[in-house]
C-alpha cells in the first residue's frame, strides 16, 4: 500500500513537471503553442487533471500530515 501511494505521488509530480516544462519552453519561444496544437491540448488536459486531483486531495485530507507530526515529536517540538 505504501508503494502505491508513493507511485501515485510521483505520477502527479511528473504531470506537474511536464506542464511546467511546457510553459517554460513556450515562454522561451522554443515553439509556439498554436503550432503544436495536439501537444498544447494534451498539456492543458494534464493541467486540468492535476488541478482536479490537487483539489480532491486538499478537500479529503485531514490537513495534518502524520509523518510531520511524528517527526516533530521525535525532535521534541
Amino acid at each position: 500500500m505504501q508503494a502505491l501511494s508513493t507511485l501515485s505521488k510521483a505520477f502527479w509530480l511528473l504531470v506537474l513537471a511536464l506542464v511546467v516544462l511546457f510553459v517554460f519552453f513556450a515562454m522561451l519561444g522554443a515553439f509556439k503553442p498554436g503550432e503544436v496544437m495536439g501537444l498544447s491540448v494534451g498539456v492543458v488536459l494534464m493541467a486540468l487533471l492535476w488541478f482536479v486531483h490537487a483539489t480532491w486531495v486538499s478537500r479529503h485530507s485531514t490537513g495534518r500530515d502524520p509523518e510531520t507530526i511524528r517527526s516533530r515529536e521525535r525532535r521534541g517540538f
